[in-house]
């Protein structure tokens, strides 16, 4: 998963990747900067792994990872190369989802571009360049499937018509990820890369003073409901506490949080946001050389699971041993949860669930 961090200068940006994933990318109170885009990779927390390998006691624990990547503050005018605007698009482009970090707090000290907080003129400014500059990818589209149209390949005409609802839609001042589209016309938007149809998950980066008000905070309240509206996801956290978390060790860290009384860290929650807002679960390998999670989309059946692991596993699959994760802790080994019938043998057709652990058989 590959999250790409953006907004305006000033916002918060560069000191919640610096949080996130401790890379020490540069953060100072002026634009621009973050000139390159930082990548940090991330590990998932998750307990259910933490469980697997007391049990285990594995050579290798291999949690799941998020690739968060620091793109520069976008400005009024990035579509046409404000600010470099344009260098930072393309970063956005490989993106699978964009964390839009908006500033939900006042402070005369940290410079604000237009001179004040404003979450609702802040994400209309970010939304008007990802959408500008959507645009001008949609008109090179349709202009080349007319081209192709006009020796009379009348097979162009579907995917024509695909283009120009979207170039509607976006002339509209709309989002793509806002339409909605039929089976066979998804084919035609795969390959688009528009940064406007991708999925964004708003993180609300409130003041430190304001972490246990988030719900009386007026700001934070305006970002929720734009969320709702569009059906965004939002997470409200304090990049100036989660720095401060980057620098403590794994069980100063709880203690911190609850001294704080925050049930859990800013990063842990972006990260659950995000699996939900794509979709996404994690199934789970065990044994004593490896505790592993695979991240895969929901809905994913057995035999596309088991090629996340390796090819061969897909191509000569015979069948998955699964046992649920809350099962196999209860009965404290694989053999005894085996014993008791609760290791299930599933066929190609067996959709996995998150947290299932299993044991692929396959032949090539």
């Amino acid at each position: 998963m590959k999250l790409g961090i953006v907004g305006l200068p000033n916002v918060g940006k560069s000191t919640l990747f610096n949080a996130i994933t401790r890379a020490g990318a540069e953060a100072a109170n002026y634009p621009f900067c973050t000139i390159e885009p930082n990548v940090g990779v991330v590990s998932v927390p998750d307990k259910r792994l933490d469980k697997l390998a007391e049990i285990y006691n594995p050579e290798k624990y291999t949690p799941a990872v998020v690739e968060f990547v620091d793109i520069a503050g976008l400005v009024a005018g990035a579509s046409k190369g404000e600010g470099l605007g344009n260098k930072f698009l393309s970063n956005i482009r490989e993106c699978d989802a964009i964390v839009h970090v908006v500033r939900c707090f006042d402070d005369p000290d940290v410079i604000h571009v237009n001179g004040h907080a404003d979450p609702a003129g802040d994400i209309a400014t970010i939304d008007v360049e990802l959408i500008l500059s959507d645009l001008e990818i949609m008109e090179k589209r349709i202009d080349r499937t007319k081209k192709m149209m006009k020796g009379g390949d009348k097979a162009f005409a579907k995917e024509l018509a695909v283009y120009e609802k979207i170039y509607n839609c976006l002339a509209e001042g709309k989002s793509a990820r806002t339409l909605d589209f039929e089976d066979d016309e998804q084919e035609y938007t795969r390959d688009l890369q528009l940064i406007s149809m991708k999925p964004v998950l708003y993180c609300a980066n409130i003041a430190e003073d304001d972490i246990k008000k988030e719900e009386d905070i007026p700001y934070v309240n305006a970002v929720k409901e734009i969320a709702a509206k569009e059906g965004s996801g939002v997470v409200v956290i304090s990049a100036k506490i989660e720095e401060e978390l980057g620098e403590l060790a794994p069980d100063e860290r709880e203690m911190f949080l609850e001294d704080l009384g925050i049930e859990s860290a800013g990063l842990d929650k972006m990260i659950n946001a995000s699996y939900t807002l794509l979709g996404l679960i994690s199934f789970l390998t065990a044994g004593p050389k490896e505790v592993r999670a695979w991240t895969i989309k929901k809905g994913t059946k057995a035999p596309q699971a088991a090629g996340k692991i390796h090819s061969d596993f897909e191509r000569g699959f015979i069948r998955a041993e699964v046992v649920a994760y809350d099962d196999l802790i209860n009965c404290g080994t694989y053999n005894a949860a085996k014993e008791k019938g609760l290791v299930r043998s599933e066929g190609k057709e067996y959709v996995m669930k998150d947290g299932d652990v299993v044991v692929f058989r396959f032949n090539v």
